[in-house]
């Protein structure tokens, strides 16, 4: 199960906290920072999965000893993209290879979306983002992974933002994204 996605910029900004379990705000606020400074201060070089920072491991065990221990939180895994880190908190139920793989439907998912995405187009069109998060992923349970299906679905509910044609012709450069041009292209 998928208990969490983060999304933040590199300055440790949050553009995206979606939980998809049940904790307090304040819990909320110090993992937040605490999995940024975890992230943020790993080299390019090194795995892109972290275990659990203690702050939820210790905050998100059960007072039921039926509980199993296969649903507590324990795994990190994230991607960064250009001026992006893409976050997600999972249960050891989920394979880290799949929910790279799902950070980059995500990606890719957006890119369909906006034209030349960047920041700005995640900050001012938040509508989008949570849209697109929601065709990926229902109550903490992946239910599609098809990139087509995913930008269709949003599209469909009519919330991608059109941004006028002269406007931010830099897109975010992507490097290690796989695509070979190295930039979010558009539609």
């Amino acid at each position: 199960m998928i208990n969490a996605v983060l999304v933040f910029n590199n300055a440790g900004q949050p553009r995206l906290t979606k939980f998809y379990t049940q904790l307090d705000t304040s819990v909320q606020q110090r993992l937040i920072s605490e999995i940024f400074t975890l992230v943020a201060n790993r080299p390019n070089s090194a795995c892109n999965f972290l275990p659990l920072p203690p702050l939820l491991a210790s905050s998100s065990k059960s007072s039921t000893p039926t509980t199993p221990h296969n649903d507590t939180p324990s795994l990190v895994t994230y991607r960064h993209y250009a001026t992006l880190y893409f976050i997600i908190i999972s249960t050891s139920t989920e394979s880290p290879l799949a929910l790279l793989d799902l950070i980059q439907v995500f990606v890719q998912a957006l890119d369909g979306l906006f034209e030349n995405v960047c920041e700005l187009d995640l900050i001012f069109n938040f509508e989008t983002l949570h849209a697109t998060l929601g065709e990926l992923i229902v109550g903490g349970v992946v239910v599609e992974t098809q990139l087509d299906k995913v930008v269709e679905g949003v599209k469909a509910q009519g919330r991608v933002a059109k941004r006028p044609v002269n406007e931010g012709k830099g897109g975010l450069s992507l490097a290690g994204f796989g695509r070979g041009d190295g930039v979010w292209a558009g539609r």
